[in-house]
């Protein structure tokens, strides 16, 4: 007699399951993330497989690799986030908030990929009316692209074994579900058993596979934790959306570095690239006002340029405020007890606010002293040199520490018509002469010299 269905309880994050509902989960501690789920019945398997042959591996130095193992997309911002183009048979999740640009990137990138791929475009969201209205709008007009509207993955996965398409879309990974798994599309398990399904067909026949993937209040991915660990490839659309640029960044990728970062500006017809993120940046920046200061970060190989900007006012209550926004609150509260207890700047009863101009989060310590010098500039009311950019590590005692690329730092800086550049000491003395008589470079030892550099 078959036994009966039974009920589990799994974490929407790490997938640990429990026969009854908790609060918290026993696997990873999170509140509230244990859903209801109902199981069938399962034929027990033998411990053998009757009939299987042993495998055979391959020699490391046996197996080929060459150029024609990427696709260009044709988005230069993309190619280079995703080390030179899409791997064939990797599978790739662009995740991001609603309306930031995710579906909007994955089908111009119909348009704007080698025209011999031919593409299906997975849709369990849209009907083909509204994907062609979509692609009207973006100006897609490729015949290389098909539309697919079904949920069901198991037909789906049929269908790419029938087809055999260069590229295939897959929008949204929620919205799969496989007919065998009792539960309803977006839980835990039928995202994780659609990914698995999806993961073997992009593998069997060597296909390229883009998922879409939402996100939760937290901006995680929604689904489990491993939904993350089974892709190859983890890409964020980052921005707010009443901003126009958008930073699409790699959190996960197996086939490329996770340091780069590619800029795109949302128009009337998608997505543009921003080939020169500093120029956007520095954009429209404000001459003579107090309170400013460049910031030179690297973004994988790309030294990027970003304006610190500082307001520092006189506090009307009794706890002053402390808000920043693009970098860590707790980095700023340090170095305003730096310049408090080293360069005898005093912000206890300042109200200060700091903000990175065009949404760009900084979080690499060479940009210490940019937010060091616009928080001075703004305590003393001073404006430093339109012409001039700071970058260097501060520590503990006041002190300047050397940071990674100054060349390229110092080289993208003068490149985009600045005259004078404040880098820690050690930096300094490494440069060679010859970038000295393109752009003023002064070396500075601790923070207090770096202000006297910039206003003398």
């Amino acid at each position: 007699m078959p036994s009966k269905a039974k009920t589990v309880f799994v974490c929407a994050l790490c997938g640990a399951e429990s026969p009854k509902w908790m609060g918290c989960c026993p696997g990873c501690g999170e509140w509230n993330s244990m859903s209801e789920e109902v199981r069938r019945p399962q034929q027990a398997a033998s411990g053998k497989s009757p009939g299987a042959a042993p495998l055979q591996g391959q020699r490391l130095k046996d197996i080929t690799c060459d150029s024609s193992i990427r696709y260009r997309t044709g988005l230069g911002e993309l190619d280079r986030v995703l080390g030179g183009g899409l791997v064939k048979g990797s599978v790739v999740l662009l995740g991001g908030d609603p309306g930031i640009g995710k579906s909007t990137i994955l089908l111009q990138i119909c348009q704007t990929i080698d025209q011999d791929v031919r593409i299906l475009y997975i849709s369990g969201e849209e009907s083909p009316h509204q994907l062609k209205l979509r692609a009207n709008r973006l100006g897609v007009t490729t015949e290389q692209l098909s539309v697919l509207c079904e949920t069901d993955v198991q037909g789906i996965c049929e269908t790419i074994k029938a087809e055999k398409p260069g590229l295939v879309v897959i929008d949204s990974i929620q919205t799969m579900n496989v007919a065998d798994v009792n539960s309803s599309p977006g839980s835990v398990t039928q995202v994780r058993e659609s990914t698995n399904l999806l993961l073997r067909t992009a593998k069997r026949l060597n296909i390229p596979m883009l998922l879409v993937g939402h996100v939760n209040k937290d901006g995680n991915i929604a689904g489990p934790k491993v939904l993350e660990h089974i892709v190859d490839t983890v890409l964020y659309f980052e921005g707010e959306r009443h901003l126009s640029y958008r930073i699409l960044r790699a959190v996960k990728n197996r086939y490329g570095s996770t340091n780069e970062i590619g800029v795109f500006e949302m128009q009337d017809r998608g997505l543009a690239q921003v080939e020169n993120p500093s120029m956007m940046l520095i954009a429209g920046r404000p001459m003579g006002t107090s309170g400013s200061c460049v910031a030179c970060v690297m973004e994988g190989s790309r030294p990027i340029l970003a304006e610190v900007q500082a307001l520092v006012s006189p506090t009307s209550f009794g706890n002053p405020r402390r808000m920043q926004n693009g970098i860590d609150s707790s980095r700023a509260a340090m170095l305003m007890a730096v310049l408090e207890k080293r360069a005898s700047y005093f912000f206890g009863a300042m109200d200060t606010y700091i903000n990175v101009i065009g949404g760009l989060k900084l979080d690499e310590p060479s940009t210490d002293l940019s937010v060091a010098m616009a928080l001075v500039s703004g305590l003393k009311d001073q404006p430093l040199p339109d012409d001039a950019l700071a970058f260097g590590e501060i520590g503990l005692g006041g002190e300047l520490r050397s940071v990674s690329h100054c060349e390229q730092r110092v080289r993208e800086a003068a490149r985009l018509g600045f005259a004078r550049c404040i880098v820690p000491k050690q930096n300094f003395a490494r440069l060679p002469k010859a970038l000295r008589h393109e752009i003023k470079v002064i070396g500075a030892s601790n923070v207090r010299s770096a202000w006297e550099a910039l206003t003398g």
